[in-house]
C-alpha cells in the first residue's frame, strides 16, 4: 500500500516512522514532512489546507490511505472533500468528517455535545461580543480560578486561567472586543475551575467499535515544576500510574462509551482518534476538552508502546472492524522529552544548525521542527526534536532520555528537567 500522512510535526514523524515498520507498506508520503520524516518516505512540499493538491498528490502517487495528523486539515473538512470526490471517495482517510471535527473546532459545540450525552465535564456558559455585560456578570457569580477559553482553534493558546476578577473581565472584553485570538475567540466560553491531575487518553474508533489506547501525561507549561507559559507540550509519559483497573474502567463506562455513542446518536461518522483531556476530581473522571487527532508530544509515548502492525490498524479502522483486533500493548514505561528552540513559546530564532543527532543511541529520535538545508538538519519550529525512551521504570526511561538530550546540540536548546516529577 502506498499511504500518504498529513502534517510535519513530532506527531507526523511517529506515525511515518511506526507505518513504514508495516510489512504492508510500498510507498511512504509525507506532506510537508519534516528532516526525520525524509529518512523514511518522501517528503512533497504541499500545503495541509490546500485539499486540491493534495487531490493530486494521492493521484499523482496512487495513495491507498490517508493519515491526518493535525486538526486544521480536519476541522476544513478535508474527509468530506475526499467523500465527495469522484476519484477520491474510496480512499480511506484516518480522520473524523467536518461536523464530528467541530468537538475541537467549537469548545461550545463540544460542551454541548457533553451536556446532551451527559458526560462529566465543567459547568459553563458560551458568551460573544453582544452578551459580554452578561459574562461580566457571569464572572461576578463564580469563585475563582476564573476559566476563559477562546471558541475556536488557537494553536492551543486560546485559554487563560486568572486568579483576579477584574483581570478575568479585561480578559474576557480583549477576547471579545478586541479579538485578541481573532476569529477564534468570537466566541468565549468561561467555565468553572476543576482541581485535579490531568491525564490524556487516546481512542481509536470506526465508527462502530472503538480501541482505547495506552493513557499518556503530557507536560504543557515551559518552566520546570510546571510554571511559566503554556507551550505545545515539553514531555510526556505512558503508562499514567494513578490509572488503575477501576478508575479505567470509570473512564470507559462515563466517558468513552457515552461519547462514541454520542457520535452515533447525532449522525456523526467517525472513523479515526479521539483524544479525550480529562482531570481527575478526587476519584472521578471529568472531560476538560476533546480533540479529534492523536496529541503531541503523547503520541510520541503511546505509538511506541503499541505492537501491532499500524497499517493493519488503520484498515481495520477503514472496513469498521475495529472490534476483530487485539491491540498488544508493551508494558514498559515510555517516556518523550522536547527539545525546544530558546525564546520558546515566545519569540525564537529559525534555520539554527543542529548537531549530535547521529549520537544518540539509546532514544528514538523524532523530528518535530526541524528541515535540511544544504544537506544540514536546520531548526524550523519552537519545539524542534522529541526523544523517546522506554524503561522497566519510569527512571530508568527518564534516564536514558535525558542522557541523549545533552548530545543535541543548537544555539539556545533548552528542555525541562523533571518530567514526571508529579508522577
Amino acid at each position: 500500500m502506498n499511504v500518504l500522512v498529513i502534517g510535519s510535526g513530532g506527531r507526523e514523524h511517529t506515525f511515518a516512522w511506526k507505518l513504514s515498520q508495516s510489512k504492508q507498506i510500498n510507498k511512504l508520503f509525507v506532506a510537508p514532512g519534516n528532516a526525520g520524516t525524509a529518512n523514511i518516505g518522501t517528503n512533497l512540499t504541499i500545503n495541509i489546507s490546500d485539499f486540491r493538491a493534495i487531490k493530486n498528490a494521492v493521484i499523482g502517487n496512487a495513495i491507498d490511505m490517508v493519515v491526518v495528523g493535525p486538526e486544521a486539515p480536519l476541522v476544513d473538512g478535508i474527509h468530506d472533500f475526499f467523500l465527495a470526490d469522484e476519484d477520491l471517495k474510496n480512499i480511506p482517510v484516518i480522520g473524523p468528517q467536518k461536523r464530528a471535527a467541530t468537538l475541537e473546532g467549537s469548545k461550545e459545540f463540544a460542551k454541548e455535545f457533553m451536556q446532551r450525552h451527559k458526560i462529566p465535564t465543567a459547568q459553563y456558559k458560551a458568551f460573544t461580543s453582544e452578551t459580554v455585560e452578561e459574562g461580566f456578570r457571569f464572572l461576578e457569580s463564580m469563585s475563582p480560578p476564573y476559566v476563559l477559553k477562546a471558541d475556536g482553534l488557537a494553536a492551543g493558546k486560546g485559554v487563560v486561567i486568572l486568579n483576579n476578577l477584574e483581570e478575568a473581565q479585561k480578559e474576557l472584553e480583549e477576547m471579545l472586543l478586541r479579538s485578541k485570538f481573532g476569529e477564534a475567540s468570537h466566541t468565549v466560553v468561561i467555565e468553572e475551575f476543576l482541581q485535579g491531575i490531568e491525564l490524556s487518553c487516546f481512542v481509536l474508533t470506526d465508527g462502530d467499535n472503538y480501541q482505547i489506547l495506552p493513557f499518556a501525561k503530557d507536560y504543557k507549561r515551559i518552566g520546570e515544576g510546571d510554571t511559566g507559559l503554556n507551550t505545545g507540550g515539553m514531555g510526556a509519559v505512558s503508562p499514567v500510574p494513578f490509572v488503575d483497573g477501576a478508575f479505567r474502567r470509570k473512564i470507559e463506562e462515563q466517558i468513552v462509551q457515552p461519547t462514541v455513542e454520542g457520535l452515533k446518536k447525532d449522525g456523526m461518522p467517525y472513523k479515526g482518534f479521539i483524544f479525550i483531556g480529562l482531570i481527575k476530581v478526587e476519584d472521578q473522571p471529568k472531560v476538560i476538552e476533546y480533540n479529534v487527532r492523536m496529541g503531541d508530544p503523547e503520541t510520541e509515548v503511546v505509538l511506541p508502546r503499541i505492537k501491532n502492525d499500524l497499517l493493519e490498524v488503520f484498515q481495520a479502522v477503514a472496513t469498521q472492524k475495529l472490534n476483530s483486533l487485539v491491540l498488544e500493548i508493551d508494558p514498559r514505561t515510555a517516556v518523550t522529552v522536547m527539545v525546544v528552540s530558546g525564546g520558546y513559546p515566545g519569540s525564537y530564532q529559525k534555520g539554527v544548525e543542529i548537531t549530535g543527532l547521529e549520537n544518540v543511541k539509546n532514544a528514538t529520535l523524532f523530528h518535530a521542527g526541524t528541515l535540511t538545508r544544504e544537506g544540514k538538519v536546520v531548526t524550523n519550529g519552537g519545539r524542534v526534536i522529541a526523544l523517546t525512551s522506554l524503561g522497566d521504570t519510569m527512571h530508568e526511561a527518564l534516564q536514558k532520555a535525558y542522557n541523549d538530550a545533552t548530545l543535541v546540540h543548537f544555539k539556545g536548546k533548552y528542555f525541562r528537567k523533571d518530567i514526571g516529577f508529579d508522577l
